[in-house]
């Protein structure tokens, strides 16, 4: 499998600023400063989405395309958008900043477009915040094919990584993949996930 090319399209407020081509999206759902950035950042191996310390500063829908050669499913290329959406669990500006973000969110996923996935962001280092089971509960309800996606698993015990695995799938139903963007680990399988999910559908 082959990264032909990424690159940042838009940043949307509502559903009228996403591209209406037919191309499916992969969305990147979670906390604020969970590393949705860092994770696309990683995969694609450019800047191309901004990253920040303070949470709360991803305020649009980001959409990046990308298009791929190969991987599951055989030779030939295909083309997908990355969805970066504003994280939960924090925002600055109180309520009317959270009330923001959730009506960004809901616009996202009520506009049409053809939604291949969600992966659902979670630190690997926390199971259990309520946020976090909050959102699995709202993803269930959409309807739309959802992973798991534990980040930051670099910054983990060793003798802590099975175990938070475990609690995870516990909690939210489905399987945690890990992933460290900074290692790498994990990268190469979640690659597979998406082409599955594109070109397997």
């Amino acid at each position: 499998m082959k990264l032909l090319e990424a690159r940042f399209v838009t940043s949307a407020v509502d559903a009228g600023g996403i591209p209406r081509d037919g191309i499916p999206h992969v969305a990147f759902v979670g906390r604020s400063n969970v590393g949705k950035s860092s994770l696309i950042n990683a995969l694609t191996r450019e800047s191309l989405a901004r990253t920040s310390a303070a949470a709360g500063k991803t305020r649009l829908a980001n959409l990046y395309r990308l298009s791929v050669e190969g991987g599951p499913g055989g030779p030939g290329q295909w083309t997908v958008y990355f969805a970066d959406l504003p994280g939960y669990g924090y925002a600055r500006g109180g309520r009317e900043s959270v009330a923001e973000l959730a009506q960004i969110a809901d616009a996202y996923f009520t506009g049409g477009h053809p939604i291949a996935g969600v992966l659902h962001l979670v630190d690997a280092r926390h199971p259990g915040l309520e946020a976090d089971l909050e959102a699995a509960t709202w993803l269930q309800s959409l309807g739309v094919t959802r992973a798991v996606i534990a980040t930051k698993f670099d910054k983990l015990a060793r003798n802590d990584r099975v175990k938070n695995l475990k609690e995870f799938e516990r909690q939210l139903g489905t399987a945690a993949r890990p992933i460290s963007a900074t290692s790498g680990e994990g990268l190469d399988d979640l690659w597979t996930l998406i082409a599955r999910l594109i070109r397997q559908p």
